[in-house]
Order: structure tokens, then C-alpha cells, then sequence
């Protein structure tokens, strides 16, 4: 085990006062567990969301379908999620148990990725009933509140990102690629 790998608290790994399980870099067996079980659930997430891409209306004149794109996109996410659990669960395998706690400071370390998740699980939900351009407008805009648009200008950045976005990916589709994206209630 080389030197920069060791278990023993340097002044750069030592537990912070702003985490509440210790050490903001500490790292161990508890590190790759929570790795491993985070990739399996979006596998899993993925793997359905995949499932119900086969559902989405296709078109005669396109021969690959508006399904196409969205199931080659989770595809190649669900791999990536395997290969990253295959990856942390054989570091896993390699350490010694660790002191206890160190799944929880993981997820206090990751809490805005969860957040951002979380977000992303609202998105999905409410994409139907208030379809493609007002819940990406949200999305994008709660999106970049949470990641420290707090004051005017970076507030005022965000919605011009947020409309253009939303807004011009729709465009994009519609006018383009003739791909009818989720006009919900309102559209």
C-alpha cells in the first residue's frame, strides 16, 4: 500500500468541524461500500427507466424511433454504473473493516449529489403533467439555486439559462428532429 493511500489522519484528512461524522476525506471500506451501493441503485434506476423507453411512440418515417436515442443514453449509463461497482466493490473486498460511521460521512460528503438526484426524481415525475419546457425551467432553475445562484446576477444568469435551455431544446425537437417532447396540462 503506497503512502498517499494510508489510513491515518494527516493534517489534510483530519475530521473537519462542518462534517458530522468526521473526516470530510476519509477514506476506507465504508467509502467503497457506499460507492458500490449508490452505482447498483442507479443501475437499477437506470434499468427501468430503459424498460420504459420501449414505450415511447415511434415514428414512420424515423427508422430508429424516438425511443432510440433515450434507450442508447441509459444503455451506456448502466454500464457505467456496472463497471464502477465491479471497480469500488473489488476495493471493497480489499480493506480491512474501518471504524464505523464512514457510509454516513460518505453521504454527508454527497449531499448535494443527493439533492441534485432528488431534483432530477421531481423532474421525471412532474415531466408529464407539466410537460418538457416548464419542468426542465424548473428543474434548471431549482438546479442552479441549489449548486449557489443566491444573489441578483447569478439568479438573473440562471433563468437566462434556464429558458434557453428549456425552451430551445423543445424548439430543437420540435422543429428539427420532429420529436414531440411531453407538452403536459398546459401545452
Amino acid at each position: 500500500m503506497s503512502a498517499s493511500h494510508d489510513d491515518t489522519l494527516s493534517p489534510a484528512t483530519a475530521p473537519s468541524a462542518g462534517s458530522p461524522q468526521g473526516g470530510a476525506d476519509a477514506q476506507g471500506r465504508g467509502d467503497h461500500l457506499a460507492h458500490v451501493l449508490l452505482n447498483l441503485g442507479l443501475a437499477a434506476l437506470f434499468t427501468g427507466l430503459y424498460v420504459q423507453a420501449r414505450d415511447l411512440p415511434s415514428s414512420m418515417w424515423e427508422p430508429l424511433g424516438s425511443g432510440s436515442f433515450p434507450r442508447l443514453v441509459l444503455a451506456a449509463l448502466v454500464v457505467l454504473n456496472l463497471a464502477i461497482t465491479v471497480k469500488e466493490g473489488r476495493r471493497f473486498m480489499a480493506q480491512p473493516a474501518a471504524a464505523r460511521g464512514q457510509a454516513g460521512t460518505w453521504i454527508w460528503r454527497h449531499r448535494l449529489a443527493f439533492a441534485v438526484l432528488g431534483l432530477f426524481a421531481v423532474y421525471i415525475i412532474t415531466l408529464p403533467w407539466l410537460g418538457f419546457s416548464l419542468a426542465s425551467f424548473g428543474f434548471l432553475l431549482a438546479g442552479q439555486w441549489m449548486l449557489g445562484a443566491r444573489t441578483a446576477k447569478p439568479v438573473a444568469i440562471a433563468v437566462v439559462i434556464a429558458v434557453i435551455f428549456s425552451l430551445g431544446v423543445d424548439t430543437l425537437f420540435r422543429d428539427v428532429f420532429v420529436i414531440s417532447l411531453p407538452r403536459g396540462l398546459f401545452g
